[in-house]
């Protein structure tokens, strides 16, 4: 979780602590790309990451939280909140975005926000091509 302190980021608020629920998470809506999901813990750290899990782009938002980890709802993947990286033996990360948590408002970096991760897309359902079909 990153500090209002550092002068070089334009901080805007997002959600009160409150209004995510302990050991869940608040979906953050862009003008462009994909949803930002700030999680919030058992012990009242808030983190962010891209709502997509690096596997098959399930919505992390929608998984569980357990200590600073979420599980991804489609095929129980573990992500650290911290960095967002897939725990081993899988590999590869998501997008984490810089958290402020300040007098009980949670705030994003306006430029992360505008500008991070946003060609990353969510696959499409259903198979990748479709085979004619034969009579």
């Amino acid at each position: 979780m990153s500090h209002t302190s550092d002068p070089t980021r334009r901080w805007i608020p997002v959600a009160r602590i409150d209004d995510i629920p302990v050991a869940g998470s608040r979906c953050v809506q862009r003008p462009q790309g994909l949803d930002v999901a700030v999680f919030r813990t058992t012990d009242d750290q808030v983190f962010a990451l891209l709502d997509r899990c690096p596997h098959k782009g399930g919505p992390l938002s929608q998984g569980i939280v357990f200590g600073h980890r979420v599980a991804c709802p489609l095929h129980n993947w573990t992500i650290g909140l911290d960095n967002g990286c897939a725990q081993e033996p899988d590999e590869g990360c998501t997008t984490p975005f810089a958290v402020s948590l300040q007098d009980g408002v949670v705030h994003l970096d306006a430029d992360e926000l505008a500008n991070r991760a946003l060609t990353e897309t969510r696959p499409l359902a259903g198979p990748a091509r479709r085979s004619p079909c034969t009579p």
